[in-house]
């Protein structure tokens, strides 16, 4: 009881350190936000090498590392159109790396490496939200509307994390995902959605969004976030480790505490950029999608 103590100790202290840097980064943007994001990328991706090499894999680090590290400079100096040219530039080098410096196994290595920076390419989005919109001043300081949207989606990821957490120990008795997950429940799960939609609702009230937007994009936040811990702990399992790292006391690795923006935040970008921003409905795209079938069967 002791020993479960202290480390609910731990994870508490972390996390609210990690969540206090994460959220002042957030505010002040800039160099702040992209020297965090940078950090985070070239540790987590130390660290998705380190797991694959468990399973046999040997993805080329040097590759995932300076295509990520490209994808978020061009991300943060407003050159984001250029993130597929960097993204098609580096499954290039991916093959290459293979073909002139071949490890078996070679069609493994060559997915890893691609796998490693398309997860890379995820907390992109981040810059790009921040970015999003007009500008707006608030006691004579001057930021873009997209810092209302990061706020919300920051809060939202923070209280599914805690209501899992919590509701889970507490009250979860039904695994969400016996052999991927074992400790997350399903009580777990839907107490994290709860608690995290109804922040957004409180958030999105208080920013001027409509109770659909904020109802519809906590959602898909909530939902993201626990399938990218989800998918994350796939990983894992699968080359036999526990955590990504040992770098956050309670908390494992620095890719164990963002998996749960890997999914979310992309997803959230562009619910916020076609919906939200460019006022795109679900008729619309009901619309649009029935186009589409119409030209490929005609």
């Amino acid at each position: 009881m002791a020993v479960l103590g202290s480390l609910l100790k731990n994870r508490i202290i972390t996390g609210f350190a990690i969540g206090a840097l994460v959220f002042a980064c957030i505010l002040l943007g800039g160099k702040f936000l992209l020297a965090l994001l940078l950090i985070f990328i070239i540790i987590a991706s130390k660290e998705y090498a380190d797991i694959l090499k468990n399973k046999g894999f040997l993805p080329f680090f040097k590759v995932i590392l300076i295509v990520s590290v490209s994808m978020i400079l061009v991300s943060a100096s407003g050159y984001d159109n250029l993130i597929p040219l960097v993204l098609l530039l580096g499954a290039i080098s991916s093959f290459l790396a293979v073909l002139f410096r071949g490890r078996q196994p070679y069609i493994a290595n060559v997915a890893t490496t691609i796998l490693g920076f398309l997860i890379a390419w995820m907390p992109c989005h981040v810059f790009l939200i921040r970015q999003m919109g007009s500008e707006v001043s608030l006691f004579g300081i001057t930021f873009k509307q997209g810092l209302y949207f990061l706020i919300l989606i920051f809060f939202v990821i923070l209280l599914t994390d805690i209501g899992a957490y919590f509701f889970g120990i507490r009250f979860g008795k039904h695994k969400l995902s016996p052999v991927i997950s074992p400790k997350k429940t399903v009580e777990g799960a839907l107490a994290g959605g709860i608690c995290a939609v109804i922040t957004g609702l409180i958030i999105g009230k208080l920013i001027g969004i409509s109770v659909y937007h904020s109802f519809v994009l906590s959602l898909i936040v909530t939902v993201m976030a626990q399938l990218g811990d989800l998918s994350e702990s796939l990983i894992k399992r699968d080359a036999g480790v526990k955590d990504s790292g040992h770098s956050l006391p309670g908390h494992g690795g620095f890719l164990d505490r963002a998996d749960s923006y890997l999914f979310s935040v992309p997803l959230a970008y562009y619910y916020i950029k076609y919906f939200i921003i460019t006022g795109l409905t679900f008729p619309m795209l009901t619309d649009l999608v029935r186009k589409i079938i119409y030209v490929i069967i005609s």
